[in-house]
C-alpha cells in the first residue's frame, strides 16, 4: 500500500466515523453501534470503498490486545478479593448457565461437535462490556444496584474470555485427526509460567529505570513494548496474543506505575477499539440478513431471550434486586459481546466452525448489540424514569489554581471559603444545576463552575495539571469513587483529600490509594460527644482526653477492618472485640496506674451505622 492509498484509506475511516458515531450517540444508541454501521457501509459488500478487510482486521485486533491489557491492570488481587462475592457469585452462575444452554442447543439443534459447541456456548454467553458500561455511564446508573451487579458480571465475563481464547487452539488440536497435542499443551503452560515469573521480577525494575528519565514519550513506548512483547511471545508459541496482553496487565496490577501506564495507553486503546469494530462491520455478511431474514431474526430473539430469562432470576435471587432492576439487568446483558468476535474468529481459523456458521453468529451478535440500546430506552420509558434538569457545562476560566474542589456542597463550601480567605487560588466543580443556581443567588459564584468532575476534559480545562491538591467533596459515594478513579489514573502524583460518607466508602477510597479519607460526620460527632460529657459534669480536660482516645482507637480499627471489609463475619467479630476493648479502656481509668497499663487495649468500636456492611 503506497502513501497515497494509505492516506485515502485513513480518510475514509475518519469520515465514516465522524458521520456514523455522532448519529448513533445522538439517538442514545452508543458509539460501538456507530463504528459497526460505519464498517458495514464502507465495506466491500456495500459501497466497496475499502476491500482489504484482512489487513484492517490485523491492525485493529491490537485494540482488543490493549483493552485486555488495561483490564488486566484493573484486576489486582486485592480488588478481586473485595468484589469476590458479586464477581464469583452471580458472574459464575450466569456464564455457566448460559454456556450450557446455548452449547447444548448448538450440539443438538445445529449439529456442532462437542468442542465447537463448548466454544460457541462460552462465547455467546459473554455480553458487551463496551455497550454495557457505556449505557450505564450515559444514564448515570453505574452506581445503582443493578449497575453494580452488571459491572460485576461483566468483570467476570472479561476474566472468562481469557481462558476461552486460550482454549480454542487446544480444543482444535483435540478435534484434529492427530488427537490431543500434549506437547502443545505443555508448551503453552510452560510459556505462561515463564511469562508470569519473568515478568514479576523484570518488569518493575524496567519501569523504575524508565521512570528516572522523566520522559513521557519513553514511558509510553515502554508500556507499548511490554504489551507488544508479551503478545509476541504468546503468538510465537501458538497462543493468542490477547492472553499475553492480559497476563502483562495482571503482572503490573499492583505496580505503582499502573495508573501512569493506563493513562498512556488510553488514547491508543480507544482509537484501535473503534477500528476493531469498524473491521467487524466490514467483514459482516449482510447478505445473510437479506436471504435468510426469518432465520436470523429467530436466532437473535433466541439468544437474547435465553440470556435474559437466565439473568432475571439470578438478579432477583443471587443479586438481591427488585423486579424492575432485575429486568433492567436482563435487558442490558442479553446481547452478545465484543470478545465473542475474537473467540469465534479464532475458532473459524482453527476449523472448529465453518465460515457460514462464523458469519451467521457474527451477524446475530451484532444485531443483538444494536437492539440493546433500543430495549434499554424502551424499558426506561415503560418505567417512566424522570429526566434530570440539565444545562450545558460552564466554560471554565482559571489561572493556575493550587486546589481543585469536586463538589460544592456542605463540605466543599467550607473548604472554599477558608481557601478564599487565605488568598489560595482554587476552582470548584459541581454537577448539580440547583446547587450552582443557589450559589449564584448569593453572589458567591466566583471560581465555581457547573460541570462533571468525572470528565477528564473538564478537569483539564480546570488546569488540574497545575494543581497541588484535589479535594473530593462529592455527596454521592459512587460518583466520588468514579471521580477518584479518573483522577488517580490520569494524575497519579496529585494529592487527593477525600470526603467519605461512611466506613465502607472510606475503605473503597483507600482501595484507590487515598491515604486518610475524612468521614463527614466523625469530627462533628466527636465534638457533640465531648459537649455531652461536659454537660454531665465531666471536667473539660478529661472529656477531651476520653474523646481523643476514642478517635485514635477508631482510626486503628478502621485500618484493621479495611483488610477484611468484604467479610461480614470478620467485621462483626472485630466490632465485638472493639466493644470489649473500649469498655476495658475506660474501666481502667478508675484503677491504679499499674493495672491500667496492663489492661490498655488496642481496639475500639465505631457506631452501628458505620459498621453495617
Amino acid at each position: 500500500m503506497d502513501s497515497r492509498q494509505f492516506l485515502q484509506t485513513a480518510l475514509i475511516f475518519l469520515v465514516a466515523t465522524v458521520i456514523a458515531v455522532p448519529l448513533t450517540k445522538r439517538f442514545k444508541l452508543g458509539s460501538v453501534l456507530g463504528y459497526l454501521l460505519a464498517g458495514i457501509v464502507i465495506g466491500p459488500q456495500e459501497l466497496g470503498l475499502i476491500n482489504d478487510t484482512a489487513g484492517v482486521a490485523t491492525i485493529s485486533e491490537f485494540g482488543i490486545v490493549l483493552m485486555l491489557f488495561v483490564i488486566g491492570l484493573e484486576l489486582s488481587p486485592q480488588r478481586l478479593w473485595v468484589m469476590r462475592r458479586s464477581v464469583f457469585g452471580t458472574g459464575v452462575l450466569q456464564v455457566l448457565a448460559a454456556s450450557v444452554v446455548i452449547g447444548a442447543a448448538g450440539y443438538y439443534l445445529f449439529g456442532l461437535t462437542v468442542n465447537a459447541a463448548t466454544i460457541v456456548g462460552g462465547s455467546l454467553a459473554l455480553s458487551s462490556t463496551a455497550f454495557g458500561l457505556q449505557i450505564l455511564a450515559e444514564r448515570k446508573e453505574a452506581g445503582s444496584p443493578y449497575g453494580r451487579q452488571a459491572f460485576a458480571i461483566l468483570l467476570f465475563q472479561d476474566l472468562v474470555a481469557i481462558p476461552l481464547i486460550a482454549a480454542v487452539p487446544l480444543l482444535a488440536s483435540a478435534s484434529s485427526k492427530h488427537g490431543f497435542d500434549l506437547v502443545a499443551v505443555a508448551r503453552t503452560v510452560g510459556t505462561i509460567v515463564a511469562v508470569m515469573v519473568g515478568g514479576r521480577y523484570l518488569l518493575r525494575p524496567v519501569f523504575r529505570f524508565v521512570a528516572k528519565t522523566d520522559s513521557l514519550e519513553v514511558s509510553t513506548a515502554t508500556a507499548l513494548l511490554v504489551v507488544m512483547g508479551t503478545a509476541w511471545i504468546m503468538e510465537a508459541v501458538g497462543v493468542s496474543a490477547t492472553l499475553g496482553a492480559f497476563l502483562a496487565g495482571v503482572l503490573l496490577a499492583d505496580s505503582e506505575y499502573r495508573h501512569e501506564m493506563e493513562s498512556h495507553l488510553e488514547p491508543f486503546k480507544g482509537l484501535l477499539l473503534g477500528l476493531f469494530f469498524i473491521s467487524v462491520g466490514m467483514s459482516m455478511d449482510v447478505t445473510l440478513l437479506l436471504h435468510q431474514p426469518s432465520r436470523v431474526a429467530i436466532l437473535v430473539g433466541c439468544l437474547m431471550l435465553i440470556k435474559g430469562v437466565l439473568l432475571w432470576p439470578l438478579g432477583r435471587v443471587v443479586g438481591g434486586l427488585d423486579r424492575r432492576d432485575a429486568l433492567r439487568l436482563a435487558v442490558l446483558l442479553a446481547c452478545g459481546g465484543e470478545f465473542a468476535f475474537v473467540v469465534l474468529k479464532l475458532a473459524h481459523e482453527q476449523n472448529l466452525i465453518t465460515a457460514e456458521q462464523h458469519n451467521l453468529q457474527v451477524l446475530v451478535i451484532t444485531l443483538s448489540m444494536a437492539l440493546t440500546p433500543l430495549l434499554v430506552v424502551l424499558c426506561s420509558r415503560v418505567f417512566g424514569t424522570k429526566p434530570k434538569k440539565t444545562r450545558e457545562f460552564d466554560t471554565i476560566t482559571a489561572d493556575s489554581p493550587r486546589v481543585i474542589i469536586a463538589g460544592y456542597g456542605r463540605m466543599g463550601q467550607i473548604v472554599a471559603r477558608v481557601l478564599r480567605a487565605q488568598g489560595i487560588s482554587f476552582v470548584a466543580l459541581d454537577h448539580s444545576v440547583e446547587q450552582i443556581d443557589l450559589v449564584q443567588r448569593f453572589g458567591a459564584a466566583k471560581n465555581i463552575f457547573y460541570g462533571d468532575p468525572e470528565r477528564p476534559e473538564l478537569l483539564r480545562a480546570a488546569q488540574i495539571d497545575q494543581a497541588e491538591v484535589f479535594v473530593l467533596a462529592l455527596d454521592n459515594p459512587e460518583a466520588s469513587l468514579r471521580t477518584a478513579r479518573v483522577v488517580r489514573r490520569l494524575y497519579p502524583k496529585l494529592k487527593i483529600v477525600a470526603r467519605a460518607r461512611n466506613r465502607q466508602h472510606a475503605w473503597r477510597l483507600m482501595d484507590l490509594g487515598v491515604d486518610v479519607p475524612i468521614r463527614e460526620t466523625l469530627y462533628s460527632s466527636l465534638k457533640m460527644t465531648r459537649q455531652t460529657l461536659e454537660a454531665l459534669g465531666m471536667q473539660p480536660e478529661l472529656a477531651a482526653d476520653r474523646v481523643e482516645r476514642f478517635r485514635r482507637h477508631d482510626a486503628e480499627l478502621l485500618k484493621r477492618q479495611y483488610l477484611v471489609y468484604d467479610d461480614d463475619a470478620r467485621i462483626v467479630q472485630t466490632t465485638r472485640e472493639a466493644l470489649k476493648d473500649l469498655d476495658q479502656l475506660y474501666q481502667a481509668d478508675a484503677e491504679p496506674e499499674p493495672a491500667r497499663e496492663r489492661k490498655r487495649p488496642t481496639g475500639v468500636t465505631p457506631d452501628d451505622k458505620d459498621v453495617t456492611p
